[in-house]
């Protein structure tokens, strides 16, 4: 018998219907094993469907000895609340939307993979869909990650499809992202002998000058240009008002090209800050888009379009050093992620169920 306190996620109703189910079970990063109960509850009866459960993430393959199989994947956490939700229905400017945490990053994308799980019994190719957790937080709890690093082979795949907002447009690969503290030492002095010390907060300077004069390069990536960026996040130095500061750091942030590795993106900071000390203290590889597989036309074709590079880090990078090429397709203007105004367009989740569904259906 059903548990009667479970939240229901209806597959029979719209698309749009079943989004708004999906956000008003809240599930901030941490909290998402009632969602995830309740994805697992509606595939049940779905016998076309192995149903997997690897802590709070779902993973739902059909087993049709297709001669491809496609990974369509969406994470099921958000960010913190802030007074929106439960969700509503509102229009502006003659745009209809779904308000609410979520509806953008990233439930409506995955509410519209649980309707096609449930519904597209005989699909051309075979499909493994995922629901993960942990995705707004620590990359060491990411639950795509979890699964990458102690069950990759339910990842296996020809193509994937991260269903990231990009405006129901195909948004192929992601940049990398490199985040490093480059110091610079002097010695400490009282300030009304400054000659006695040497300022360190004085030698970030030329650190400052080169990000500043730095032209980012523009990259052409199977046939998608990338833009990069090396931008100063943060200076910190110093320690009193009357203390010469002995120690001054700035915090870089530098994206690059997905044609560039992680080790040549490191290389590329020491090349160009040779006299500071350089600790990296994040660094997570670019995706390729491998838009050039067969699979991948057949997907751009029935979608329609033109894609487009991904400048943000997403989780397709995970898929890409597993070897599977994926692009970025589902509903929301990223720039309204983790706003307080997050809201959706009501015609992009449709937009993007038909996409999916006219391809994935032959």
């Amino acid at each position: 018998m059903p548990d009667a306190t479970l939240p229901v996620l209806d597959v029979a109703a719209s698309s749009i219907e079943l989004t708004r189910q999906f956000c008003d079970i809240e599930s901030v990063s941490g909290n998402e094993r009632a969602l995830a109960d309740a994805i697992e509850a509606a595939l049940e009866p779905y016998g076309h469907l192995e149903v997997i459960r690897d802590g709070d993430a779902i993973v739902a393959r059909t087993n049709l000895g297709r001669d491809q199989r496609v990974v369509i994947a969406g994470h099921i956490d958000t960010v913190p609340l802030n007074g929106n939700l439960p969700t509503r229905f509102e229009t502006d400017g003659g745009v209809e939307y779904l308000w609410g945490r979520g509806t953008v990053d990233m439930k409506a994308g995955a509410a519209v993979h649980l309707k096609l799980a449930a519904e597209l019994t005989q699909p051309k190719v075979d499909i493994t869909w995922v629901w993960y957790d942990h995705e707004e937080v620590s990359d060491d709890l990411n639950g795509l990650g979890r699964l990458a690093r102690t069950r990759p082979e339910l990842l296996h795949g020809d193509f994937a499809i991260l269903g990231e907002p990009s405006r129901a447009q195909i948004e192929g690969g992601c940049n990398g992202n490199l985040r490093a503290e480059l110091r610079m030492f002097g010695k400490r002095s009282h300030s009304a002998r400054s000659w006695v010390g040497h300022n360190a907060i004085h030698d970030i300077a030329p650190i400052l000058t080169t990000l500043a004069a730095y032209e980012a390069r523009e990259v052409e990536v199977d046939g998608l240009v990338y833009r990069e960026g090396l931008n100063a996040v943060g200076v910190t130095g110093g320690i009193a008002g009357n203390v010469i500061p002995d120690e001054a750091m700035v915090h870089v942030n530098y994206r690059f090209a997905p044609s560039r590795s992680g080790e040549e993106a490191v290389a590329h900071i020491r090349e160009l800050f040779p006299d500071a000390e350089i600790t990296i203290v994040d660094l997570a590889e670019g995706a390729r888009p491998g838009l050039d597989a067969p699979v991948a036309q057949e997907f751009i074709a029935a979608v329609g379009g033109t894609p487009a590079p991904k400048y943000g880090w997403t989780d397709v990078a995970r898929f890409s050093s597993l070897g599977v090429p994926a692009v970025n397709y589902g509903p929301g203007d990223p720039s309204l992620a983790h706003a307080d105004d997050e809201r959706v367009p009501l015609t992009q989740i449709t937009d993007v169920e038909r996409g999916l569904r006219a391809w994935l259906a032959g």
